[in-house]
């Protein structure tokens, strides 16, 4: 793709099996018009994760999107993250000591699989209150199937019978491995809003205080719950969400808030074991900030803000490798894009990782510099330039979420141990299903910091 626009511009119009057809546009004036657009809806791509996440924040519209997006957006007040932080502290600690096995030893491992159990301990218990032990027990089911969900999607996506899905979903293998898998996961997801709920009820009426009010006084501040809590808590016109809206809404997070962070997390020690003369320099800063008990001192949403060359590492790993790689959108209305009048109902692919590889805007763009996040250089690029969270009303609601735990992952690991590539890191090539990830995992060897 990237290649694609280099040969041939920045938009693109592709016409596919069937009569299907879609624009691809990197122009920043046309993301903007289609990003912004009063009125947007998800494309058609999203409708192969509707059978497991239902019409959850990521994929519904209208006035039910709006509703959700309301009612969410209080879980991820700064207050709020602040008791998540305690939640990555603990789970990077079981991350950090798993990995003593490697420490020292000369022999490379994949580092993308044990990121994906710690990043999935830390989404179950800040969303649902759940522990799963998931880096104790990387054979455990859930872990197993949302692993082969993903991989089942991106098999759908790319059938020959894509454009009839009635016929994929009663005749192929893979459908009747996917509803099984579908089966399994609501039922997880069911089980636990079902005890949580008789938890909220006892704690009712033994006196505790569960109700929840948007408008309450200090209401960030005063609350440790969890996202389901709030789901389980909520009314809307003194109506309760049911279990379907709870699931849809708790699976959505569970998928967006694990596999995109293992993403950027990975990818980042990636970029820092290809480049130790900036792992060294990040190093050194936690050092600076924290102080002699910098493999000990609790990080808080607040002491992250002191790291500027940590969020300025971030930001690169982000732009070349950005966890969510392609968005799309669809027309609800009639656009105008390069003088042509492209009708509601067509479909708009957004390749982030494309834009973010623009040499007018980042010159020698393959080049891992971390220097472009200065504050001088921001200062000139545009809004639509650097969108790993997308924007617009529809951009990702969970950013600062991530980027914590992202950056709480890495000044952890960075403390104990010196990253190193594996001989076979030159080898890494990338994938894409839902979001973006090694072909083979990502080859790393580990070394004691003394």
């Amino acid at each position: 793709m990237v290649q694609m626009h280099t040969d041939y511009g920045k938009d693109l119009f592709n016409w596919g099996l069937f009569n299907n057809h879609q624009l691809i546009l990197c122009s920043a004036e046309n993301v903007e018009k289609v990003a912004m657009a009063k009125k947007t809806q998800k494309s058609s791509i999203y409708e192969f994760i509707e059978l497991w996440l239902g019409q959850g924040l990521l994929i519904s519209k209208g006035e039910k999107w709006f509703q959700r997006r309301k009612i969410i957006t209080p879980t991820f007040h700064f207050k709020i993250l602040e008791n998540f932080a305690e939640v990555f502290n603990r789970e990077v600690d079981v991350l950090v000591e798993n990995l003593r096995q490697h420490e020292n030893s000369g022999r490379e491992f994949d580092i993308y699989e044990p990121v994906s159990l710690y990043a999935l301990d830390s989404i179950c218990a800040t969303s649902m209150g759940v522990n799963i032990s998931a880096q104790h027990d990387p054979t455990n089911q859930y872990v197993r199937d949302v692993k082969r969900m993903s991989e089942l999607i991106l098999l759908r996506i790319f059938h020959v019978l894509v454009s009839y899905p009635q016929v994929y979903w009663y005749l192929i293998p893979h459908a009747w491995e996917q509803r099984k898998l579908i089966g399994r996961l609501h039922a997880f997801t069911d089980a636990v809003i079902q005890r949580r709920r008789k938890q909220l009820l006892s704690s009712k009426q033994t006196g505790g205080t569960v109700s929840f009010d948007m408008n309450e006084e200090n209401l960030y501040s005063k609350r440790k719950e969890t996202f389901l809590d709030l789901l389980l808590s909520v009314t809307i016109d003194g109506q309760p969400l049911s279990d379907l809206d709870i699931r849809e809404e708790v699976d959505t997070f569970m998928f967006e808030g694990h596999d995109t962070t293992t993403s950027g997390i990975a990818f980042t020690f990636y970029q820092l074991a290809k480049h130790p003369d900036i792992q060294e320099r990040l190093f050194q800063e936690i050092i600076d900030t924290l102080g002699p008990d910098y493999r000990t001192v609790p990080l808080t949403y607040s002491t992250l803000q002191n790291f500027k060359y940590l969020d300025m590492v971030v930001k690169e790993s982000l732009r070349l490798l950005p966890p969510v790689s392609i968005i799309g959108r669809r027309l609800v209305e009639d656009l105008e894009l390069n003088g042509v009048t492209v009708p509601a109902g067509t479909d708009i692919t957004i390749p982030i990782y494309v834009i973010h590889r623009n040499p007018e805007v980042f010159p020698d763009p393959e080049r891992f510099d971390p220097e472009r996040f200065a504050d001088e250089s921001t200062q000139r690029r545009g809004p639509y330039d650097y969108i790993p969270f997308s924007i617009g009303s529809r951009n990702c609601i969970g950013q600062r979420f991530a980027l914590m735990e992202m950056k709480i992952t890495l000044v952890r690991m960075v403390s104990h141990y010196r990253i190193h590539p594996g001989t076979t890191m030159h080898e890494v090539r990338l994938k894409t299903d839902l979001v973006l990830r090694p072909d083979k995992g990502i080859p790393v060897r580990l070394t004691t910091r003394r």
